[in-house]
């Protein structure tokens, strides 16, 4: 019961989040920078809600600009997409990294910024540092095949994935191996293929 609470409490600090940014996301596109007051009562939660989740008025409308240039499942998946969860998966690393590309001075300031309010311990350990938009994307890859890994090799899987699809891999390609664009995309495709096979085999939780 216990574990049901807390994730449930987890939960809904996820969607507050989230709320918090459309909320913000709306007011900006009726062309005018909203208050912190604005947003929150566009999310229908306190001011106070709103600065636990957020360390600045900058920090949240910066990430409200990039949340709505994330790419969502419904427009990577339609009705006649392939169900192969390479394929999948690929089609969803191909559009973050096109995303990313298009915003990386934002990208990597909102990275910076989290980086800096660990560094300083000004962090809340119930609120999530970083919205997760990444897992479900490829959880949203996967769900047609889902049934074909035991849970926990799909779960490691999944995991596995967030680190092989985001902007912190564009950071290592760029900054760490100097990789230019198309190796890095290259480099990623194999990775993606390793994990999957690896999850099909029942091995990527060790077994």
């Amino acid at each position: 019961m216990a574990d049901v609470t807390t994730n449930g409490r987890e939960n809904q600090k996820r969607r507050t989040r989230k709320d918090l940014l459309l909320a913000a996301s709306r007011l900006m596109k009726q062309g005018r920078k909203p208050s912190l007051e604005e947003i929150a009562e566009e999310a229908m939660v306190s001011r106070a809600t709103a600065y636990r989740h957020f360390p600045s008025m900058d920090a949240l409308l910066l990430e409200a600009s990039l949340d709505v240039a994330t790419p969502d499942a419904s427009t990577l998946f339609g009705p006649r997409a392939s169900d192969d969860p390479v394929a999948r998966l690929t089609r969803v690393d191909t559009a973050l990294h096109d995303m990313i590309l298009a915003n990386e001075a934002p990208l990597r300031m909102m990275l910076a910024h989290s980086l800096e309010r660990v560094a300083k311990g000004d962090t809340d350990s119930e609120v999530p540092l970083r919205q997760n938009r990444r897992t479900a994307l490829i959880e949203a890859a996967l769900e047609p095949v889902q049934d074909q890994f035991k849970p926990a090799a799909f779960e490691t899987l999944t995991q596995a994935l967030a680190l092989v699809i985001g902007t912190e891999a564009m950071v290592v390609f760029k900054d760490v191996l100097q990789l230019d664009d198309a190796r890095a995309r290259k480099v990623k495709r194999w990775a993606i293929r390793a994990l999957v096979d690896a999850a099909r085999r029942g091995r990527a939780d060790g077994e």
